[in-house]
């Protein structure tokens, strides 16, 4: 059985951590400096640092934020936000990201998954995707971009099969309509994307309870990821964990728990 990987998300807007529902009315939630400490202190086994607006005001992800928040871990940081090109990609890394995502340059440029894949390594190209329900699509699943405020007219089960095809090296799926909800992961979409790729894939949008990570590993994720959960204190990471293992999951135990 593979190890369930626990993973708190940023999303920052101009150097704050902020949290919406369904991607919008957003609140401050903490500053990432402190919580990415925090998380790594505290047994997260990884961290996902995404700048939410940097794609839909066209603007390059703010380095030194970055850079200050990768100080504070030894856990692999994920980033994404307004990342476009190889070069971009390049300087993420060296401010001392260790995985890349990208979302809407990759759904206007696909090439940009594979060009990233074969200068650092497939290990390091993470596609995140923000997807909400439409019957209209085969999948039943629209693909967003530039922070959910983009509708594509791409079907949901055949852009991720295009970024595997790309070598991508895995999948973070948000479900805009449980995002914020606490209403749990969107299962269907889950089982649906596991059925269709062999990527590692991380569940992320509507955790509300415990028993909402156990039902996202038993849909199919490699990782679970939440943020306002975390961000106000409703449950340890520790807690998760705990959770997982006694419905059977393996987790990490190595990092310490606060």
């Amino acid at each position: 059985m593979q190890t369930v990987r626990i993973i708190p998300c940023l999303d920052v807007d101009h150097g704050q951590v902020v949290k919406g529902i369904n991607f919008v009315d957003l609140t401050h939630a903490g500053d990432p400096v402190k919580l990415s400490k925090f998380y790594d202190e505290t047994g997260a086994d990884e961290l996902v640092y995404l700048d939410i607006t940097a794609s839909s005001e066209e603007r390059n992800i703010l380095l030194d934020v970055v850079e200050r928040t990768a100080e504070q871990v030894f856990i692999p940081l994920t980033v994404g936000g307004g990342i476009r090109s190889k070069e971009d990609a390049r300087l993420l890394l060296r401010k001392g990201a260790d995985k890349i995502s990208v979302n809407s340059a990759a759904v206007k440029n696909p090439q940009l998954i594979s060009d990233i894949a074969a200068e650092f390594g497939n290990q390091c190209v993470v596609v995140a995707i923000d997807v909400k329900a439409n019957p209209k699509f085969q999948s039943g699943y629209e693909v967003f971009i530039n922070g959910g405020r983009t509708p594509t007219s791409k079907d949901a089960l055949d852009w991720v099969k295009t970024c595997e095809d790309l070598n991508a090296g895995e999948l973070l799926i948000t479900s805009m309509d449980k995002d914020g909800t606490k209403s749990g992961y969107d299962l269907d979409l889950l089982v649906s994307i596991r059925a269709s790729v062999k990527l590692p894939l991380i569940a992320s949008g509507g955790v509300g309870t415990l028993k909402d990570f156990v039902d996202g590993a038993q849909a199919g994720a490699d990782g679970l990821l939440a943020a306002s959960v975390f961000h106000y204190r409703e449950f340890t990471i520790s807690q998760v964990k705990d959770e997982l293992i006694n419905n059977g999951y393996k987790v990490r135990r190595d990092a310490v728990a606060k």
